[in-house]
Formats: structure tokens, C-alpha cells, sequence
């Protein structure tokens, strides 16, 4: 075994490979980009080495710095991880040129399969089933040339790389040229490689995977399918393992498939097979040549720490078991949670973590995350906050225990997918196992989890836990040391009510509050009068409105304050009394960055009419490019950025001509 690694990567699975490191008594060696140096894998190695600047370009992808580091380190080999190098054959030929051991594949079978072209070429020599594509001239026209005759819809995707980054549905030819283009930019920013193919598009496939793992003594294993259909932008957000309701034919077809896909490689390490399957034909997709994002699932119901074997047949060990010691134990499910705001399209966000709590881990719950409360989440790289898993003894029992981890999650500070998590496990289609790439497309309501108007009960208890916040927090302040202090309405003539005024979403509500004893009072809302009694404990409240009594979460803000309730985030900002009066909004008059990033690419000039929905300009942020469109039909009457500007998030980028519409 190694005496000490380096870990060239960054955040969630960072973290997660330095914890079998630490059982295995190996020595770990982070690095961390300017912007990370907080972060919690840096705090959890045994020594850590900045990179530099926050872009990947200049720190987690270049691999003159990660081998400095390495060389300075005295490590014996280098953990990839997965994302940036983990599939790059020359980061692999360079660690193996420089003494150190690459823990993965070789980098012929990372040639070979880590390029989604060459590896259809490969499997198509090998027998197994391929979709019809195009993987050859780079040029647009043979790739224009190339979708006629495959057929719309189609998928433009990138070579090299995985995880859905670059990739584009394409219904019609006059979108291709514009998917192309984005794509390529996408490509070269998240993989280092531009280069693109083209595949028919299935209708409403399920996305299903077979982890196989082999050594350089010729063993070769495959784990029990797992099943990734439940997507948004071809990316995975929740993952189970075994994939409910394959016959036992197919599930021994996708096997066998899977192993001779790693024998045609002669694949060592952890490599991933994913087909895509209708009905009882299943198609290869590609090959991953390192472990996934979602491995945990397969670790939960096999028993096996798939890191430790990395490190094992990295150092020249066989497998530590054959084919037939792979058993299955239950069923395990993992949710994804992002910085993103679904409703939003998904767009990520960005922040401090003022708030973070995540389920307490047991025998069947897994927390695998790098960050913790108070970091910043940055817009340089992917944001996947944590992975929650759960198993059970069978598919409804993992479902239910999932549920119930998420429920205990509370985030403030970044917007999240958790309610839309939450919506899938708890929906009739999910529980009926009815799943496949176009669920969410199906299923749009799920999506908008959360974003429901509040009744007047909900109401009444998100404003009396505010008003509760409020006067703890002037309690705490004041100290109540004489009558004159005193919070509790007391006055020479008799009790007062105190006015207040909270602002929720985009409605001001008026209150009344009428202190009684302490931890107590009465509370006239427009549309409610209630007894209110509270106790707090630093952040958790306990709060009884007319008896009723209910649990709650409450975060101190800068102006207010976030009450969560049964998962959901609520900001209540006090209206100072004495403010000016808000002005209209000029949401329409200018279109912002709705976070920072770098623009990439600019669809209109100066003095244009565009009709709302119109592309006006293209942003790349968290390994991704976002396409900005016009709000409303405008003019244009300026554009302040560049293309190649870094731009700050709420920064006026497109202003429409006096804010009015043409």
C-alpha cells in the first residue's frame, strides 16, 4: 500500500477519498485553488498546497502545477478523483513519466474509452450495441451533414469529459450551428477539448450504468446496474441501485455487455459502463473511465469500499473478491443537492452558506460533502453541495429513509434543488418506479416544489415565528434590566402594542404585538389574531400559535430574518418605518447577470429591436454556459460588457431603450 498520496481535486470527493485513506493509515496531500484555501478538504488532508488563481484552467487542470506539487510533496501516486484530470490520458502518461503512480485506468484504455468517438468505434468492434451517430470530421458542415442523415432530434456532445457539460438536444437544423458553437465553448472550458460528436436522440429513454472494476492480473468484476434516469440538463440528480424493474435477462445482458466492454480495454480500476435502454434493447452510451459521482450507492449495498480497491489494484493487488463474492444487500438510493434554483431553469447560485445542516449520518444514511457552514459558494466550478444516501431493505424502505434525511437538510444563504428532491421521492410516479430521462420533462410541476403561495395558516406561522425573532433578539439586546427597558409593552398607563412591519416575497404585512409574559403575545395580523408562546435555543425554535405547537429553524439576517419551516426557506426583512418608499422596479428596463461569470458570446447590438425570449448573450459559470434572453420586447439602448468581460452578479449588462417596450 502507499505511504502518502496527492489528491488532485477539490471539495466533495476530495473529502470522500481522504477518509479511506485515513482508515488505510495513507498520508493525503490536498491542493486548493485562491478561492478554496477555507475549503473543508483542505482542512481535512494532512497537508495542503495552493495552485493559484480560482479558474480551472490555472489550477485543478494544469498539470505542470499538480505535478510541482506532487515532486514537492514526495507523494507516490496521484488520486484524480473525478471531473478535470480524472479522464485525461496526458495528465496520466505525465504521472507515470514523472514515478507516480496514476490511480486509474491506463492511458491507452483512457484513450480509447475516455473520448466518447473513439469509444464508440471501440464497443461497435466489440459487439455492443451502439446509437446511431457520427464521430468523425470535426468541421460543422460534416457535422450539419451528419444530423440530416441520422435524423432529428439528435445530441450534440462532447468527446471528451462527461457528467451532461456540453451537451446540447437539437430538434430542428436551424438550432444545430448555434448548439455546435456552444457546445465546442462548453467543451474547451470544462475538458480542456473542443472536439464534438453526434448521436440520433431516443425518445424517453432510462439512463442505466454498470460499475466494473479490474486489475493487472486479468480479473475482471461488475457490480448490480444502476439506474441514473432522473436528469435536468443531462446531468444526474438521484441515482438508485438495483434499477427497479429490469428482467433478470436484461440485467445479465448489461452485465455481460459491460465486462466485455472492459475486457476489449483490458480496463484496470474503477470504470463505469452506461447504456441507454427501451424496452428490452439497450444501447452503449459511454464509458467513464473513473469513479462516479454516484459510486456511494454501489459502496452501500455491496459491502465494499470501491476507493480502497482503487488504491489496492493501483499498488499492484488483485481484486479483493471475484465475481461470485459480489452480493446484493437491499437497495440504496442517492439525491444530488445542488446550488441551483430549479424554477429558475435550473440556474446556479452562488453565496455564503449562513446556514448548513444535513441529516445525521448512520448505519443506512451517507453525508458525503466538502463544504461546511460559512464557506462561500464560488462560481468556478460545479456546484454540487453534498450527496445524501440511503439504503433500505428494499426499493420503498430506501425511498422513505431518503425522504426522511431530506427533510432534516436546512440551507440558507444559496439557493438549492431540495424541495424539488423532496417532490420527486414523495411523487406516485417515483414510488411506482415509473422513471425515465424525460421524468422531470413530464413532471414540471415537481419543479416548482416550494414556490407555492402560502395559505393563511402557513402565513400566520412563518409571521408569528418572526415576530417571536424579533423580540428575542430585542430582548436579548435590551436585557431588560429596568421597567424603562423593558420589552414586554409595558407602559405608565397601562400595556401597548407594539407596531411592526415584515416584507415577504414582495408583500409588506402589518402587525400588532402585544407582549405578555416573556416567551409570549398576542399577535394581530390582517388576516389573523393569535396567542403566540416561543422558546429558543440558538437557531431552533420551539413555537405554540393557539395551542398548536411546531418546530422551526429561525436564521439571523442582516435586516430579518429566514424561517424554515417543514423545509421550507421564508425571508421576512422588517420594514424600517422611516424608509423612503421603494421604487418601481426596473426589472424590465435592464437584463443582470443573475450570477458572476465570464461572457462568452454577445447576439445583439446597440440600437436592435428584440422580441422577448430573444438570445441576447451567453455567460460560462460553474463549468457551464448559460444562455441570457431578452425579458420583455425592447430596443436596445446599451451593452456594457465584452465578450471575455467577468462580470458581477445583479450587473447591468443589456440596458432596453427609457425602459419601455418598442
Amino acid at each position: 500500500m502507499f505511504r502518502k498520496i496527492l489528491i488532485a481535486n477539490r471539495g466533495e470527493i476530495a473529502c470522500r477519498i481522504i477518509a479511506t485513506a485515513e482508515r488505510l493509515g495513507v498520508s493525503t496531500t490536498a491542493v486548493y485553488s485562491d478561492v478554496d484555501r477555507h475549503m473543508l478538504h483542505v482542512a481535512r488532508a494532512d497537508e495542503a498546497y495552493p495552485l493559484g488563481a480560482a479558474p480551472a484552467r490555472e489550477s485543478y487542470l494544469s498539470i505542470e502545477k499538480i505535478l510541482a506539487v506532487a515532486q514537492s510533496a514526495g507523494v507516490e501516486a496521484v488520486h484524480p478523483g473525478y471531473g478535470f484530470l480524472s479522464e485525461n490520458a496526458q495528465f496520466a502518461e505525465r504521472c507515470i513519466e514523472a514515478g507516480l503512480v496514476f490511480i486509474g485506468p491506463t492511458p491507452l484504455a483512457m484513450r480509447l474509452m475516455g473520448s466518447k468517438a473513439q469509444a464508440r468505434l471501440t464497443m461497435e468492434r466489440a459487439g455492443v450495441p451502439i446509437v446511431p451517430g457520427f464521430h468523425d470530421s470535426q468541421d460543422t458542415a460534416s457535422l450539419v451533414e451528419a444530423a440530416a442523415r441520422i435524423g432529428y432530434p439528435v445530441l450534440v456532445k462532447a468527446s471528451a469529459g462527461g457528467g451532461g457539460k456540453a451537451m446540447r438536444l437539437v430538434a430542428t437544423a436551424s438550432e444545430l450551428r448555434g448548439a455546435i458553437g456552444s457546445a465546442r465553448r462548453e467543451a474547451a472550458s470544462a475538458f480542456g477539448d473542443d472536439s464534438l460528436l453526434i448521436e440520433k436522440a431516443l425518445e424517453a429513454p432510462r439512463h442505466v450504468e454498470v460499475q466494473i472494476f479490474g486489475d493487472a492480473h486479468g480479473g475482471l468484476v461488475a457490480f448490480p446496474e444502476r439506474d441514473c434516469s432522473i436528469q435536468r440538463r443531462h446531468q444526474k440528480i438521484m441515482e438508485e441501485t438495483p434499477a427497479p424493474g429490469l428482467s433478470t435477462e436484461l440485467r445479465s445482458a448489461l452485465r455481460e455487455a459491460a465486462l466485455a466492454a472492459g475486457r476489449a480495454v483490458a480496463y484496470i480500476g474503477a470504470g463505469t459502463i452506461e447504456f441507454l435502454i427501451m424496452g428490452e434493447s439497450f444501447y452503449f452510451l459511454e464509458m467513464n473511465t473513473r469513479l462516479q459521482v454516484e459510486h456511494p450507492i454501489t459502496e452501500m449495498i455491496s459491502g465494499i469500499d470501491l476507493v480502497e480497491w482503487q488504491l489496492l489494484v493501483a499498488a499492484g493487488e488483485p481484486l479483493p473478491a471475484t465475481q461470485e463474492k459480489i452480493a446484493l444487500q437491499g437497495h440504496a438510493i442517492e439525491a444530488r443537492l445542488y446550488a441551483e434554483a430549479p424554477a429558475q431553469d435550473f440556474l446556479p447560485s452562488v453565496g455564503r452558506l449562513d446556514h448548513w445542516r444535513t441529516p445525521r449520518e448512520t448505519i443506512s444514511i451517507r453525508v458525503e460533502t466538502g463544504v461546511r457552514e460559512g464557506d462561500v459558494v464560488t462560481p468556478f466550478y460545479d456546484p454540487l453541495l453534498a450527496k445524501i444516501v440511503a439504503q433500505g431493505t428494499d426499493r420503498d424502505a430506501a425511498r422513505r429513509s431518503l425522504l426522511a434525511a431530506l427533510r432534516a437538510c436546512e440551507i440558507v444563504g444559496v439557493s438549492t434543488n431540495l424541495l424539488l428532491l423532496r417532490a420527486i421521492l414523495d411523487s406516485e410516479a417515483y414510488e411506482a418506479a415509473r422513471i425515465d430521462t424525460q421524468f422531470l420533462p413530464r413532471h414540471l410541476d415537481l419543479i416548482l416544489a416550494g414556490e407555492e403561495a402560502l395559505d393563511e395558516e402557513a402565513e400566520t406561522i412563518v409571521v408569528s415565528a418572526g415576530a417571536a425573532a424579533w423580540l428575542a433578539a430585542l430582548r436579548a439586546e435590551s436585557g431588560d434590566t429596568t421597567p424603562w427597558d423593558a420589552t414586554d409593552g409595558w407602559r405608565l398607563n397601562g400595556a401597548a402594542r407594539q407596531k411592526l412591519c415584515f416584507r415577504l416575497g414582495d408583500r409588506d404585512i402589518a402587525v400588532a404585538l402585544a407582549p405578555l409574559a416573556p416567551g409570549a403575545f398576542r399577535l394581530e395580523t390582517p388576516k389573523s389574531h393569535v396567542l403566540v408562546e416561543y422558546k429558543t435555543n440558538q437557531r431552533r425554535m420551539s413555537l405554540r400559535v393557539d395551542g398548536v405547537e411546531r418546530k422551526l429553524s429561525i436564521i439571523e439576517r442582516r435586516q430579518g430574518f429566514v424561517v424554515i419551516s417543514d423545509g421550507r426557506n421564508f425571508e421576512l426583512s422588517v420594514v424600517d418605518p422611516l424608509a423612503p418608499p421603494r421604487a418601481q422596479s426596473e426589472a424590465d428596463a435592464e437584463l443582470t447577470a443573475p450570477l458572476p461569470g465570464r461572457v462568452t458570446g454577445l447576439y445583439v447590438g446597440v440600437g436592435e429591436s428584440v422580441k422577448k425570449g430573444a438570445q441576447l448573450l451567453t455567460l460560462e459559470a460553474m463549468k457551464m454556459e448559460i444562455s441570457l434572453s431578452a425579458p420583455r420586447d425592447g430596443r436596445i439602448s446599451s451593452i456594457r460588457p465584452a465578450v471575455g468581460d467577468m462580470v458581477k452578479q445583479g450587473e447591468a449588462l443589456v440596458v432596453f431603450a427609457e425602459g419601455k417596450a418598442t
